[in-house]
């Protein structure tokens, strides 16, 4: 069975035009699926009752079941999702007054083993399917829809999901052959509508695919930098051994030639007498002097065994306003949903004893409706 949320929008229109479907039909199906919702052919009424037969024997929508659904006092919502064969992946939504914001999964855990992050602590498992990306967010806006998700854009005919960040589980650019495929769907007027700079992919920084990204599907592009200097950063983020800081400069640079915005933002987790000190400041305003930029400063979200403690908030603010007094633009960002582990760097799809006995004995398992 053919899941449609496997198909960008070329591949949906081939494969219905295989069945020899003109191309409109490919629009309304992809209308249906991830404008409406739909979890079935049979509910595309629009769609001729023999089309819909026929489509029923070849096609199916299939997003990750759900394992546990959670919300944090502030807002925030965590889904843990079922990747199969124990695996399990996460997606957040980070509500905000004037957007509405998903924070989607790329892979089942990550091969990077960045010094800081929950998720390279539980080593990879494998990439996710565009099925299983796309999922992430087809499920969120069903789910909100269905809960009657109360905000301005909604009640005007829009989504609640107004932005979609690509900085959950895994390194995005590792598993390009699925993720552009995600990215065009989210892109697509006929299927999210969402506009290049309203969808933000963020990489430890892949060199050679950040120029495939820029020459195939530029969106909004983060880098997850964390140190001002090699030495640093091949502790911290070891990627950077393969691709130095230079190498990775330059192709920011060239990114900025056909990015959505004039600028890229360069994330930096802020870690206690690690990488915090007003020597780092220095050389980091040095490094990035030349990109046209935005430091997002991350106050670091402690997991066991991590080794690291978050900077003192004085120092952070410190550290913030030597950047904005050499004119970089520099922001701290408030951290969301810690009483329910779904802040930057603690997803892990952590999967409790109950369960992995459910994963195990594969119970079916229903996606909320």
């Amino acid at each position: 069975m053919q899941n449609l949320l496997d198909l960008d929008p070329a591949s949906l229109a081939h494969w219905l035009a295989e069945r020899g479907e003109k191309p409109f039909r490919a629009r309304q199906v992809s209308r249906w699926v991830h404008q409406r919702y739909a979890a079935d052919v049979a509910s595309m009424t629009d769609l001729a009752k023999s089309l819909r037969t026929s489509l029923a024997g070849d096609a199916e929508i299939r997003a990750p079941g759900v394992l546990r659904d959670t919300t944090a006092s502030d807002g925030t919502r965590k889904w843990l999702l079922d990747a199969g064969n124990g695996n399990a992946v996460e997606a957040v939504y980070i509500p905000e007054d004037d957007r509405g914001t998903l924070c989607i999964s790329s892979q089942a855990g990550c091969a990077l083993d960045c010094a800081f992050c929950s998720t390279g602590r539980q080593g990879f498992n494998r990439n996710l399917t565009t099925g299983e990306i796309v999922g992430q967010l087809w499920h969120a806006n069903r789910t909100l829809v269905a809960d009657g998700y109360a905000a301005p854009w909604v009640a005007a005919g829009r989504a609640p999901i107004t932005n979609v960040v690509m900085m959950g589980m895994g390194e995005p650019l590792a598993n390009f052959d699925n993720v552009v495929p995600a990215l065009r769907l989210f892109l697509d007027d006929n299927a999210y509508g969402l506009s290049r700079r309203r969808v933000t992919l963020s990489t430890s920084g892949l060199v050679p695919w950040i120029d495939r990204l820029r020459d195939e599907c530029p969106v909004a592009l983060a880098v997850s930098l964390h140190a001002p200097d090699d030495a640093l950063r091949d502790r911290l983020v070891p990627i950077n051994r393969r691709h130095p800081l230079s190498t990775l400069m330059a192709a920011c640079l060239r990114y900025l030639d056909r990015a959505p915005r004039d600028f890229l933002t360069f994330e930096y987790v802020m870690l206690d007498g690690v990488n915090d000190q007003p020597a780092h400041a220095a050389a980091l305003i040095a490094l990035v002097r030349d990109v046209p930029c935005k430091l997002n400063l991350i106050p670091f979200n402690p997991f066991p065994g991590s080794g690291f403690t978050t900077s003192p908030r004085e120092r952070i603010r410190g550290f913030a306003h030597a950047l904005q007094d050499a004119g970089i633009v520099a922001t701290i960002r408030k951290t969301r949903g810690q009483d329910i582990d779904a802040a930057c760097g603690q997803l892990a799809g952590q999967v409790n004893d109950r369960t992995k006995h459910r994963l195990a004995t594969r119970i079916p398992l229903a996606v909320a409706r």
